[in-house]
């Protein structure tokens, strides 16, 4: 009743009343997510003070987020140059703007790296927390040196800093707490550096998370090829067979893969090493594979030369034989599919679609 007299008041409909609920709420958790960022940085702050024995203890380095949990190995002075060890990740890629949300912040004089990473290693909990890669990359104002953005070094001098987090994988787009915490850590990072922040809103941000994830899902399609052995076909001979094909035997020992220049184009399903062969599967995950590596054919022509080596049948996955028809259709579908992970940006096989379809 009370709630009623307030929306005849103020002359409010239902839906402009819940739109201010929800807004507010989002203040409110950007808010708390803030005093906590706060809080982490001050403590680390205070966690990084050191004696002057721990000062060639380790240098800063990034994993796939930010901060490397691991130290590096110890670095004994010398009296010579001071070897500064550049950040590395396991995995690297550079930042996106086509699957990431991309915040760029401006600095009106060049500072230095290790600045810059004393600030960043301070959020030592986002890594165990995010669920999304993240990334950051300096644009390099060194001296004597061509400007490009690279990971960030201890040492370097950089004018601008690129924030970036993915929007989506295959575990779905990226969620509004999440974005709205790495929002909060981005617009606290400007600040402490005294930069200017460029960025879009998290309503945009999430609408483009929401596109990019239909799109993946769209594209996200796994070929396969099934061939039925007449009889059981002995391990043993089964495994020679699958080697002579070119095949390698994947570490776990019950998969096969088919590799082209050390790229997979595709596998099997897993078989069991203690029992004879009563079918085998292949594999292939479309948009992680160049077109121009004609996957799907040579996939095809394995299975065909398997099946005829001993003895048996391509059929569906319902045990029906494959027709011509059907490879025919298959054939149809894969060009659509290549032509629009082109048009999206995301051709198969790069390492944009490595990331996305991961």
């Amino acid at each position: 009743m009370y709630l009623e007299q307030i929306m005849t008041m103020s002359g409010l409909s239902d839906l402009q009343l819940a739109l201010a609920v929800i807004g507010l709420l989002i203040l409110i958790t950007v808010a708390i997510l803030n005093i906590k960022y706060a809080r982490a940085r001050c403590k680390a702050k205070e966690q990084n003070e050191y004696s002057l024995d721990d000062r060639f203890a380790r240098e800063p380095s990034f994993s796939q987020g930010f901060a490397d949990s691991e130290a590096l190995a110890r670095t004994e002075p010398s009296f010579g140059e001071v070897q500064s060890t550049a950040i590395s990740a396991p995995d690297k890629f550079a930042i996106d703007p086509r699957i990431d949300c991309v915040m760029t912040l401006r600095f009106d004089e060049a500072i230095s790296g290790a600045e810059i990473l004393n600030e960043i290693n301070a959020w030592t909990d986002l890594e165990a927390q995010s669920t999304a890669r993240w990334m950051c990359e300096g644009l390099n104002a060194n001296l004597n040196v061509a400007e490009d953005w690279e990971e960030l070094h201890p040492e370097s001098m950089y004018s601008e800093l690129q924030l970036a987090i993915q929007l989506a994988s295959r575990k779905g787009p990226i969620g509004v707490l999440e974005l709205s915490d790495f929002c909060s850590r981005a617009q606290a990072l400007a600040e402490t550096l005294g930069s200017q922040i460029d960025m879009p809103s998290v309503s945009t941000m999430l609408e483009s998370a929401k596109e990019l994830d239909v799109m993946a899902a769209e594209s996200d399609i796994q070929l396969s090829i099934n061939v039925l052995f007449d009889e059981p076909c002995p391990w043993g001979n089964f495994d020679a067979l699958m080697r002579q094909r070119g095949f390698k035997l994947f570490r776990n020992g019950r998969q096969y893969e088919y590799l082209s220049k050390g790229t997979l184009l595709f596998n099997s399903a897993d078989l069991d090493p203690n029992k004879s062969v009563i079918q085998i599967t292949l594999l292939l995950e479309v948009p992680l594979v160049p077109q121009e590596e004609r996957a799907f054919e040579r996939m095809l022509a394995e299975g065909i030369e398997i099946a005829q080596t001993a003895h048996g049948r391509l059929v569906d996955d319902n045990g029906i034989n494959l027709s011509e028809a059907a490879v025919i259709s298959i054939r149809q579908h894969l060009d659509v599919l290549y032509a629009n992970l082109e048009k999206s940006g995301v051709p198969a096989g790069s390492s944009t679609a490595s990331r996305l379809f991961s």
